[in-house]
């Protein structure tokens, strides 16, 4: 059941995943930036299924791509593949402990960082530093954060403590 108590939640969430995805950061930090758009969406297909799904991935993957800058398609494949992974097993991943959960999120990650260098290696784009394996890492440790904040924001939470 999905309690969805404030609409405007999952619009801005994903806005402020674009934005954080557009974050300037240093040259070296560059390629261990979380994918934060791929946190978002992987909160929203867990909770509120009946809001998003493959459709909504794809469409926001598409507005990433132009946001970007990126090869169009590309992150609306990664997202796609990723909710499709997710909505086959959100049924037991949903009653997993934050922790579990962290750990699942971050084997997506990882799947996700796969897919693109799989894209990348297919159209013979440069190759990915190593560093770029170790977002997921963060993406998983961020997970449990991520997931509370967006929790609190579409129950209202916030508001009781």
């Amino acid at each position: 059941m999905s309690r969805q108590r404030h609409p405007w939640v999952l619009p801005l969430s994903v806005l402020v995943a674009l934005l954080l995805g557009l974050l300037p950061l240093p040259p070296l930090l560059q390629p261990v930036r979380p994918y934060w758009l791929a946190l978002v969406i992987a909160y929203w297909v867990i909770e509120s299924p009946d809001r998003v799904g493959l459709g909504v991935a794809f469409v926001v993957g598409l507005i990433a791509d132009l946001t970007f800058g990126s090869l169009l398609g590309e992150q609306a494949l990664r997202l796609v593949v990723m909710t499709f992974i997710l909505q086959r097993f959100r049924a037991r991943l949903r009653f997993f402990p934050l922790s579990q959960q962290a750990i699942a999120i971050g084997a997506l990650l990882l799947n996700d960082r796969i897919v693109t260098g799989a894209i990348h290696l297919i159209l013979g784009i440069q190759t990915l530093p190593l560093a770029f394996w170790l977002a997921p890492l963060l993406g998983m440790l961020l997970w449990p954060m991520v997931y509370l904040l967006l929790d609190a924001l579409r129950l209202g939470n916030w508001r009781k403590r």
